[in-house]
């Protein structure tokens, strides 16, 4: 046996040790850190080859693992922009250098400029509904901006299309059928069977114009056995500006300023089903200067009373009350008239091994060789988790655990270096030998 070799197993304890009292330090420091993933030390042994009877201590190296798929505590917070993950995937960031990297710290603030910054300062990055909604690159980090909600001022958003649906009474008599006394001919009388539904749509600067609509029954086929034909009936759909309405009268008819803005006939067959192709219509307003594509693709025929409801997009002029952020990622702006606008889509980022990732300063992960690569996609979308606004992950250290860790590597390290100490004083034997 080598003295000299025991003294070395020694110090490779110790060292080891060491180590192991770093990453207690490490988590113990990070234990109300922000999504933090605690660390350990694993130990593996060192053996040198022995012969001849005579043992050769050899010794024990460190190595580091990373809990970074280890789930920590979720907690609700008051702030609608604190961002937790519940299951797997990481949210993108970006720091000063431009660099897109991983972190489970969801702790985002306003900056002066309105980006989403965590405690760290990195930038929250997500996709822009500016140009419609917005498709996931799986497989890398282009398209992705910085989440800005900085919302100020009035926005207005013109009304383009719409889909309008509802029930046509079957039981509704056929008006006449002369021109001149259905509603597209801008009569000025109506048959009693004539219904009519009223919708809200916005102009490029936010102003509400209201349209209205009247459906009249135009025709009934005969059904003739042994089969129905395909077009049981007919209904005339007219439309107008409200504000054209006649005034001071007892009906809106005539409508001045050039009669109806749009016009389209509904086919309905023997179950009530609509047979038109498309079943839309246009709204083209002369006096906005917009055409808005209406859906009326919805309405049915059946024995039941009139019914509609339409759902034109656009917006009026609102100022923003609040930023919410929903479980799918999905940024909107909440305007004070109760409306909502998507602004921004965060994704999530996943790695094959998360717990191989490189960790960087700022509780951050880039992904490596043994980690695999980057795969991109939405919430709760191919295995990733979902967001939870208004909480945050906490870190996943067991405090009581660490503690005990700590007092196991000091007594192993003491033990250790009476080790070392013991084969120092077996030196000095061995030297005082000569006197």
């Amino acid at each position: 046996m080598s003295i000299f070799g025991s003294m070395k197993t020694a110090v490779s304890g110790m060292n080891a040790q060491a180590n192991r009292l770093s990453t207690v330090a490490d988590n113990i420091a990070n234990v109300n850190t922000t999504g933090y993933k605690s660390v350990s030390t694993s130990f593996s042994s060192l053996v040198l080859p022995s012969s001849g009877g005579n043992y050769n201590s050899g010794g024990v190296q460190s190595s580091v693992r990373q809990s970074v798929s280890d789930q920590g505590d979720i907690s609700y917070t008051t702030s609608g922009t604190d961002l937790a993950i519940s299951g797997d995937g990481f949210f993108i960031v970006q720091g000063a250098d431009g660099t897109p990297v991983l972190t489970r710290a969801g702790d985002f603030t306003k900056d002066d400029e309105g980006n989403l910054v965590n405690a760290a300062g990195f930038m929250l990055m997500g996709y822009s509904y500016d140009a419609g909604s917005p498709a996931v690159v799986v497989n890398g980090f282009d398209g992705l901006v910085p989440v800005n909600v900085n919302q100020e001022g009035l926005t207005a958003i013109a009304s383009t299309s719409g889909v309008f649906k509802g029930n046509l009474d079957s039981g509704a008599n056929i008006a006449p059928v002369a021109p001149a006394t259905l509603p597209s001919a801008n009569a000025a009388t109506t048959t009693a069977d004539t219904k009519k539904f009223s919708m809200v749509a916005y102009d490029t600067l936010g102003n509400k114009v209201m349209y209205d609509f009247y459906f009249t029954k135009t025709s009934v086929a005969a059904t003739p056995p042994p089969a129905p034909p395909a077009v049981n009936s007919s209904w005339q759909v007219a439309i107008f500006r409200n504000a054209n309405a006649a005034t001071g009268g007892t009906t809106s008819f005539p409508y001045s300023a050039g009669g109806a803005v749009g016009t389209t006939t509904l086919d309905f067959d023997a179950t009530g089903k609509i047979t038109n192709s498309t079943g839309t219509v246009n709204i083209a307003d002369t006096v906005t200067g917009q055409t808005i594509k209406m859906d009326l693709s919805g309405f049915t025929q059946l024995g039941a009373a009139f019914a509609g409801t339409g759902t034109p997009n656009g917006q009026a002029a609102s100022p923003v009350k609040d930023v919410t952020i929903d479980g799918d990622g999905i940024v909107y702006a909440k305007y004070e008239d109760g409306t909502n606008k998507p602004l921004y889509r965060i994704p999530l980022a996943n790695v094959a091994s998360p717990d191989k990732l490189t960790l960087q300063s700022g509780n951050v992960y880039s992904a490596n060789g043994q980690s695999g690569v980057t795969v991109t996609g939405f919430p709760q979308t191919n295995g990733l988790g979902t967001i939870k606004s208004g909480a945050l992950e906490g870190s996943n250290v067991d405090l009581a655990g660490e503690l005990t860790e700590m007092i196991e590597s000091q007594r192993s390290y003491t033990a250790n270096s009476k080790v070392f100490q013991t084969g120092s004083d077996i030196m000095d034997v061995l030297v005082n030998l000569k006197r």
